[in-house]
């Protein structure tokens, strides 16, 4: 039965228009959420919500870092191959020879080495020119400490939470880090990435965790601490981050600082031992 029948001409016409514009404005809605979904799609940032737990200090970060190495368990297992349970990994970058730091670059797998006390499982990579560890004070080049070779002004911005050496991207203020087994090329996941950053200017700087399907896991913001240092620190329930991105401040070091810009570079990483992807559970 047409309802409308018993209307007028010129009510049944508006009866009509209004139909045909609710029409419009729910096909526009589906149009747009369905180009939300597929941007989102598009740039890897499909969501897979995890329960974590932060841990982020500033100033004195010591009690932090210590909480942090606590609640990822057991012991540092520094550099030997295989997985190895419980504990977690750490590296500074002090024990990097000179011929791996400033003026040079690090090569990306120098944390994944066969044998200890490289076998850590890291590999880093950057869309710069590279990653690179700052000089030290006795280096045979003479290059400045603290990346003084890119700007002057930095061995008086940067501090170190352990001597002496920091690290950073060159050429980009994005690091990509990926697990592996330490001392093998097997893909893996771990609970929980941690590290210490100095000179962080603005909450800009952040990690963001990815599973291995690539989905954001959660994107969390580093404490301010200008010309001193800050710590964050996430863990999640079981081992799921295959992938960190790790940004640094708003812009790349440079020679031309401004007061626009924030740059920020790191010290200590943190993290779960590594597990092999293919033996986690819904993984």
């Amino acid at each position: 039965m047409n309802t409308t029948s018993h209307f007028s001409p010129r009510i049944r016409q508006s009866l009509a228009t209004g139909a045909f514009l609710r029409l419009a404005i729910i096909t526009v809605l589906i149009g747009s959420l369905c180009a939300i979904a597929a941007a989102t799609i598009a740039s890897g940032d499909v969501e897979r919500p995890m329960t974590s737990t932060v841990f982020a200090g500033a100033g004195d970060i010591n009690a932090v870092v210590t909480q942090y190495r606590e609640a990822l368990g057991g012991p540092d297992n520094g550099g030997q191959p295989g997985t190895i349970l419980p504990g977690y990994r750490e590296f500074n970058w002090d024990s990097v020879p000179d011929e791996f730091a400033a003026p040079n670059f690090l090569p990306g797998d120098f944390f994944n080495g066969t044998a200890e006390p490289l076998a850590r499982g890291a590999i880093l990579s950057t869309p710069g020119d590279g990653v690179q560890v700052s000089a030290d004070s006795d280096n045979p080049t003479n290059t400045p400490v603290r990346f003084g070779h890119v700007n002057p002004t930095y061995p008086a911005r940067f501090k170190t939470f352990s001597d002496e050496r920091l690290f950073s991207p060159i050429g980009s203020n994005i690091v990509d880090l990926t697990f592996t087994v330490p001392g093998t090329q097997t893909p893996a996941l771990v609970d929980g990435f941690g590290a210490v950053y100095t000179d962080v200017g603005t909450r800009k700087t952040s990690f963001r965790y990815y599973d291995r399907q690539g989905r954001l896991l959660g994107t969390f913001k580093v404490p301010k601490s200008q010309n001193g240092l800050s710590f964050l620190g996430v863990k999640f329930d079981s081992p799921v981050i295959a992938r960190v991105r790790i940004k640094y401040g708003t812009a790349r070091l440079g020679p031309n600082d401004s007061s626009t810009k924030d740059v920020a570079v790191m010290d200590n990483f943190i993290y779960g031992e590594p597990v092999a992807a293919s033996s986690v559970a819904g993984e």
